[in-house]
């Protein structure tokens, strides 16, 4: 079959997929959004394109979101046009629809079969708008402006021919109407890599080495911010160092946003917490906390492997990556009971759960761990047991998202 990806950060979700389908003899292209001078990756054929305009200065507020899907989907429709007229005719379409970009296809291909990939259907209450009390919504039209947020979701319901969902959360948050053509498989975790590693180390500063041997607490965002509890965490952190005086706290992120909205102060969400915190940590316990940014790959492993105890919040949102990885190590799991957690974190199974807002439970929880090394390390080897049954890449997801993939094309 001819196979299209659509993904503005290509490979994204699909990394383990797309190679997948080329090694069954599939031609496989992918249209991003990245640039890349690269023409082909893992066998699959790289199509990058350009949007052609930006979006309007002073556009009502409510659609600026739908505009900026609008320019990306425009800007694939006239990729994929060029692509039609020099021939290329896909059986099958997978997009992750969240930024617009696969909105127009059916019009060039309307005979492909396009599944998409159904990260999240918003709601003005029960996930994670509202959710934090810390911070209400200013405008009572954000309600508003989140329907239309929606128009996206809601114009792919009428032309794609299936969906598929990483958690049964994430699935739940669609429409009736559209969810039972969702089928749920998680993108999937390369357990046989994203292992436990008695060895591994890690040098901080040139000169400060952690081993297994090492107290090491561990917290990973994309971003720190309120979203994945960056703010709790922080609130949490004097406790657990005056409770844990050997222990170095790992802080991985950036000093963005992902999720949510910026400080009105013009300041970061990083600064903002640490500032907050800081009048209650010595300078000798605060020389224990160490900010890593945003860290390569290769060493974020390392850094899971020798993590003591792993701490991951969230809002009711999008599942990361980075909580089933640490489970995939055999991490000790501290993490907040909301959804989709509950469906990987089992409390005193797979890891522990705290309510999200309770700072001083965390602070707790994790120390407790730190003090527990039986404890610790049978929930890390049920954490790892519980994401190879249910996550690993080989032997579970792909098998599945190859189904998945068949069935779209109708040759199952």
């Amino acid at each position: 079959m001819n196979i299209l990806f659509i993904h503005q950060n290509f490979p994204g979700q699909f990394k383990f997929l797309a190679p997948a389908l080329v090694q069954r003899g599939h031609n496989v292209v992918a249209m991003t959004m990245q640039k890349t001078e690269a023409k082909e990756w893992e066998g699959v054929k790289l199509v990058p394109y350009t949007a052609t305009r930006g979006t309007t200065p002073d556009i009502h507020p409510w659609v600026s979101d739908f505009e900026t899907k609008t320019i990306r989907g425009e800007a694939c429709f006239r990729a994929a046009s060029r692509m039609k007229a020099q021939g290329f005719m896909p059986d099958v379409i997978v997009a992750h629809h969240g930024w617009g970009e696969s909105l127009f296809l059916k019009e060039v291909w309307p005979d492909a079969k396009l599944g998409i990939y159904c990260e999240f259907y918003y709601h003005p209450r029960g996930a994670d708008v509202g959710f934090d009390p810390e911070f209400p919504s200013k405008d009572e039209g954000d309600v508003c402006r989140l329907r239309l947020k929606n128009l996206n979701n809601l114009l792919h319901f009428e032309v794609a021919d299936t969906g598929i969902s990483p958690t049964h959360w994430q699935a739940s948050t669609f429409p009736e109407s559209f969810r039972s053509k969702i089928t749920v498989v998680h993108d999937g975790i390369d357990t046989g890599t994203v292992a436990p590693d008695p060895n591994a180390s890690l040098t901080l500063n040139g000169n400060i080495v952690l081993t297994r041997q090492s107290e090491v607490i561990t917290f990973v965002n994309r971003n720190l911010e309120p979203y994945r509890g960056y703010h709790i965490f922080m609130r949490a952190l004097p406790e657990m160092l005056r409770r844990c005086p050997s222990a170095r706290v790992l802080i991985v992120g950036g000093d963005d946003v992902s999720y949510g909205a910026r400080p009105e102060s013009g300041k970061k969400w990083k600064e903002i917490f640490a500032s907050e915190v800081r009048s209650q940590i010595s300078e000798a316990n605060w020389s224990r906390v160490h900010f890593l940014g945003n860290i390569p790959y290769q060493h974020f492993i390392p850094l899971l492997q020798l993590s003591t105890v792993h701490v991951y919040l969230t809002y009711p949102f999008v599942l990361s990556w980075s909580l089933l990885e640490a489970m995939s190590v055999g991490c000790a799991i501290v993490a907040s009971d909301t959804q989709p957690l509950q469906e990987a974190i089992k409390h005193n199974e797979t890891g522990r759960l705290v309510d999200f807002f309770d700072v001083t439970g965390l602070a707790r929880n994790v120390c407790e761990l730190l003090e527990d090394q039986t404890q610790r390390q049978q929930l890390g080897r049920n954490a790892r047991t519980f994401a190879q049954a249910n996550y690993d890449i080989k032997t579970v997801c792909l098998p599945r998202q190859l189904q998945w993939v068949e069935r779209l094309s109708g040759r199952a």
